[in-house]
């Protein structure tokens, strides 16, 4: 394949959001990343393209058999004008990760980041630069077969666009209310829950759709054999701060392997507190609580980065987490992640990478 990225420019650019209002997942930026895949031939073709619709045919794979990935990372612009991505590379290693389990042709990791970077670098001035903003960036593979017939695609298109964002959720850094699902499953061992497939997202929006209804923000997943121990937070991973420890569930094949989450295991180390990957219970958190060990619980992930969980609901047995405020380990970590994001603190970690 070659590594030259052909680009063509947009010839009518389109009128810049209200950077006071983002939201998120709402504005898309002028030019998007296309590459293709032809058994045989391999990955080929990288442009970059004006961002427009998508010409499928009806039959196209995707479109019946869902088989697709995606992921999601995002660019920060420092006070001094530096472009920064946050571990580009993990994410593209996911990526294949994902693919694997898809039965879909690996990509070039080190090819896949120079394309991030070259597409960033063309829209930087839709980088927002407003404290908590960014540019989110959505790296997908579709399968495009026109076919009727269950197997794996001949035929993908790998494609980046980008996104300007503000907060995820409404609440901002602010506590969330979570309800405790206990009727509906999302993934079991043997099963795609670890990779990051557009059908586990499907399987997830009948739960948080009654979620919402009852005035809770996410739904906390349990497994989908006992039903007892605790997996992720909608599309979060989750910890749990009880005692002196900080507990969070262990990657068993049901779960993503989140990047913040990893993030945020190798910061609260790093500070000397005592960091467990482990199966824990909804029991063992609830009875923590009751005994005054529960300390806080908050979520990891790309979009929200530090989400706070202020309260459980549990079939009706409801508990408040830390009086519904925000925990000194969130508030640090928050701080801390987003201040590297940002170029604001120092990257001991080595993290960012700067375009």
């Amino acid at each position: 394949m070659s590594k030259h990225i052909r680009i063509e420019k947009s010839k009518q650019l389109k009128e810049k959001p209200d950077w006071n209002a983002l939201g998120f997942g709402r504005n898309f930026t002028d030019h998007m990343f296309v590459m293709d895949y032809t058994e045989g031939k391999g990955w080929h073709d990288p442009r970059i393209i004006p961002y427009a619709p998508l010409s499928l045919d009806p039959a196209t794979m995707v479109l019946h058999y869902g088989q697709a990935i995606f992921e999601g990372l995002k660019a920060y612009k420092a006070m001094d004008g530096r472009i920064l991505l946050f571990r580009p590379g993990s994410n593209m290693e996911r990526i294949n990760v994902s693919n694997q389990r898809m039965c879909i042709p690996q990509i070039d990791t080190d090819f896949a980041v120079e394309a991030v970077k070259t597409l960033v670098k063309l829209e930087e001035e839709w980088i927002p630069k407003a404290e908590g903003t960014s540019l989110y960036i959505r790296p997908f593979i579709i399968s495009t077969d026109p076919f009727l017939g269950v197997r794996p695609s001949l035929t993908y298109k790998f494609i980046i666009i980008l996104c300007p964002v503000g907060a995820y959720y409404p609440e901002g850094l602010n506590p969330v209310k979570i309800y405790v699902e206990n009727k509906y499953v999302r993934a079991v061992k043997g099963g795609v829950g670890f990779s990051k497939t557009p059908c586990n997202y499907a399987a997830s929006l009948k739960a948080q759709m009654e979620a919402n209804e009852k005035g809770y923000t996410q739904v906390l997943w349990l497994d989908g054999i006992e039903r007892k121990y605790i997996e992720e937070v909608g599309t979060s991973n989750v910890f749990f701060k009880i005692g002196d420890e900080v507990i969070t569930p262990a990657l068993e094949g049901t779960i993503l392997k989140g990047i913040t989450r990893d993030s945020a295991i190798r910061l609260l180390k790093s500070w000397g507190i005592n960091v467990i990957e482990r199966r824990i219970s909804i029991d063992e958190v609830f009875k923590a609580h009751y005994s005054g060990k529960l300390a806080e619980a908050f979520a990891t992930g790309t979009a929200a980065v530090i989400s706070p969980i202020g309260e459980l609901n549990r079939n009706g047995n409801i508990i408040t987490i830390n009086d519904f405020e925000i925990g000194g380990l969130s508030s640090r970590l928050y701080e801390t992640i987003t201040g590297i994001q940002s170029g604001q603190l120092e990257d001991v970690m080595n993290w960012t990478v700067q375009i």
